[in-house]
């Protein structure tokens, strides 16, 4: 890449949000010619099928799940070729497969490990993602296991971010099902939007998205593209093994403790739940 991801004022702003704050960011890959439509047209060509998901967008209620989102009838590339009129968006997973993309996403997390290995350790599992979305589609309430920055490069789109601690919204039952295979999308009531901050991203901006924070988004009325790269941490994958074993310790008719969120530590849980799945493994063995 010829220039720099970001400004150095990108960076301090960066800085001054990880990893607990969501923040508006700028960039400077926009005009990316890996970020075109007809280059990623291309790209869903040479993706493995189970890295491609697609379906309607648009009038959808925040909290539907995954499984009654609709289907349009159109497969993914007549919904990219007409994603203009479609009401749909399509999601491009794990594009680093693709060795071009993959050096995209390395020279832009690059520029801000100095912002993150300080404060969460080695960034682990890179991972991105590419998002095609028809105007007015709405992604539902979720949230994402992974720290995360989405740079707009067409259209303009809102991200409406509420509390990762809000065990109202999302709840460690519901942590804990995710991390044994469940869904991600939360359900929603209409008294908690009021909680929401909103945050507006046009070609050229950026978002920081903290991990495990529930949000939602709305793109506006030209088709949006954006490019979503993730990481993990150390912390990350403790916090996940701690909400599987306080899965295993609820079976028990126990009532745990709710993982701690960062920067406070979660190992004891997390290492008993992998010595745990360790000795299950030697007994399948045997």
């Amino acid at each position: 890449m010829d220039s720099q991801p970001f400004s150095p004022e990108t960076i301090d702003a960066l800085a001054a949000a990880y990893p607990l704050a969501p923040r508006h960011l700028q960039h400077q890959i926009a005009d990316h010619p890996l970020l075109q439509l007809d280059a990623l047209a291309a790209l869903a060509h040479r993706l493995r099928p189970e890295s491609i998901e697609f379906n309607a967008a648009t009038d959808l209620p925040l909290g539907i799940s995954n499984d009654e989102t609709p289907y349009t009838g159109l497969d993914v590339h007549q919904t990219i070729a007409q994603i203009d009129s479609a009401g749909s968006w399509v999601l491009l997973k794990t594009i680093d497969q693709d060795p071009a993309y993959a050096q995209l996403m390395r020279d832009v997390l690059a520029a801000i490990e100095p912002v993150v290995e300080p404060r969460t350790g080695a960034m682990m599992r890179l991972e991105g993602f590419i998002f095609i979305s028809s105007p007015g589609a709405v992604t539902p309430l979720h949230f994402d296991p992974d720290y995360n920055i989405l740079f707009q490069a067409r259209g303009s789109k809102t991200m409406t971010f509420f509390p990762a601690g809000d065990e109202e919204m999302i709840s460690a039952r519901f942590f804990e099902q995710y991390f044994n295979g469940g869904p991600r999308n939360l359900s929603w009531r209409d008294e908690w939007a009021d909680r929401g901050q909103p945050i507006t991203v046009t070609p050229g901006e950026a978002i920081y998205v903290p991990i495990l924070g529930p949000h939602w988004v709305k793109v506006d009325d030209e088709v949006s593209v954006s490019l979503s790269l993730t990481w993990r941490s150390e912390w990350s994958f403790h916090h996940a093994d701690a909400c599987r074993f306080n899965s295993r310790l609820r079976k028990l008719g126990l009532r745990p403790s709710s993982p701690q969120l960062y920067p406070a530590d979660n190992r004891l849980k997390s290492y008993s739940q992998r010595a745990l799945v360790r000795a299950e493994r030697m007994m399948g063995r045997g």
